[in-house]
């Protein structure tokens, strides 16, 4: 997957003037766990904000991404190396570049092998500067609620990180994810245990072996959903194995009188 995987290496994020370091650091965690470690900042406010305490405390773990950023005084530099600019921006602007959700920037990204990207996050308070989003090859907008689509700067820093991820590698699960996965059982194994399983049920009156009707075909098609592993397939012929020890014993006692009407 050579186009998706570049993507992590093509994309980096620019924050301009951005003023709380504990965005900074929020922002930082947000790039990397999504797979993203180039972070640029264009004049930040405090002169020490990859340092500082609030930062590095907001960054928890990506601590990497704050020590490899880098600072920079102007847009130009952030961008040099680049030939794609996204601004991210709540504002819709009269002469705007083309507008994009950030799910059609990561698929635009994702499609073109040879764009290297800067995505461009304003000031907290007062956003990116026209000049600065006129000069983009698109405008960024998140579609959140409108009466209040105000976004903290790291989590728009998340949105845009995770599009980007999503279209990179899909929205598959990894094995290690969902639990443990054992050996999956084979058709011999499966249609001993629904014998062994059918047995019991007949033994226990359950199943009329003259009147089956569905109801066999209907457990297989119940037990076929999940995808049946050896141990489970253990497990359940262990379930038909006492059953069938245990069903003369019930029938015994309800032939002395002693079972349950």
């Amino acid at each position: 997957m050579k186009t998706s995987m570049s993507l992590f290496r093509r994309v980096r994020f620019v924050l301009v003037e951005t003023s709380r370091p504990g965005n900074i650091g929020a922002a930082a965690r947000a790039m990397k766990t999504m797979g993203f470690s180039e972070l640029v900042l264009v004049r930040p406010r405090r002169d020490n904000a990859l340092s500082e305490e609030e930062a590095v405390a907001f960054a928890s773990g990506a601590q990497d991404v704050l020590a490899n950023a880098t600072i920079v005084d102007s847009v130009d530099a952030a961008l040099d190396g680049c030939n794609f600019a996204a601004a991210v921006t709540a504002r819709l602007r009269e002469y705007s570049p083309p507008v994009l959700p950030p799910r059609g920037l990561a698929a635009h990204l994702a499609a073109n092998e040879g764009l290297n990207a800067a995505i461009l996050f304003g000031n907290e308070r007062f956003g990116l500067p026209n000049e600065v989003v006129e000069r983009c090859n698109a405008l960024i907008t998140i579609p959140a609620n409108p009466d209040y689509s105000s976004l903290n700067l790291a989590q728009a820093v998340q949105v845009l990180a995770y599009e980007c991820r999503l279209t990179a590698v899909g929205d598959a699960l990894p094995e290690t994810a969902i639990g443990f996965r054992g050996e999956s059982a084979d058709v011999a194994q499966v249609e001993g245990m629904y014998a062994h399983l059918e047995e019991a049920l007949i033994a226990l009156g359950f199943l009329n072996p003259a009147n089956p009707k569905k109801l066999m075909p209907r457990i297989k098609r119940m037990f076929a959903r999940g995808g049946l592993e050896t141990e489970e397939v253990n497990i359940l012929r262990g379930i038909a194995r006492q059953i069938l020890l245990a069903a003369p014993l019930v029938d015994k006692r309800n032939k002395d009188g002693d079972g349950h009407a």
